[in-house]
């Protein structure tokens, strides 16, 4: 993973080592050993539907992933060889999973704070929400997913 120069060190400068989260009600809780990915944020429909707005995501690689609880986390197939994981008690969306990948994505709002993660992107702004504005915050915004061209600079200038 690329580091942004944030250490996720702690309040005193300790290294962090696990991260750890959940749905709102806590009957689902994680941990991760590893970093996360910086925050992406996706304008696809599929988050739109799912978060009300966009969908802000990080990624970690699945063998540091655990789950500690898990007694209400439900699953459904959002689209062929991906599914979403959520808590079946208290609706919280927590994980986007291509069953394919080494990785699996978290919701960034479902770790528990301080994270000291920073966001790196916007993805899928092609389909944003007519009523959203991106602002300037400076993040490259592609038109799709990461791979396609970036349709705005560091400058945040369009969108």
């Amino acid at each position: 993973m690329t580091d942004h120069g944030d250490s996720g060190g702690d309040a005193r400068g300790v290294e962090r080592t696990v991260w750890t989260g959940g749905c709102a009600c806590g009957s689902v809780r994680y941990e991760v050993s590893a970093r996360p990915s910086p925050v992406t944020y996706c304008h696809c429909g599929q988050c739109r539907r799912q978060h009300g707005l966009a969908g802000a995501y990080v990624q970690v690689p699945r063998t540091a992933f655990r789950l500690l609880g898990a007694d209400t986390l439900a699953w459904y197939d959002s689209s062929q060889g991906i599914r979403r994981g959520f808590c079946a008690r208290c609706g919280g969306g927590l994980f986007w999973d291509r069953r394919s990948s080494d990785g699996i994505d978290l919701t960034a709002g479902s770790l528990d704070q301080p994270t000291s993660l920073s966001a790196e992107r916007h993805i899928w702004v092609e389909f944003k929400a007519d009523y959203e504005t991106l602002g300037t915050d400076g993040l490259p915004r592609h038109s799709r997913d990461s791979r396609s061209p970036q349709i705005a600079g560091p400058a945040g200038e369009a969108s």
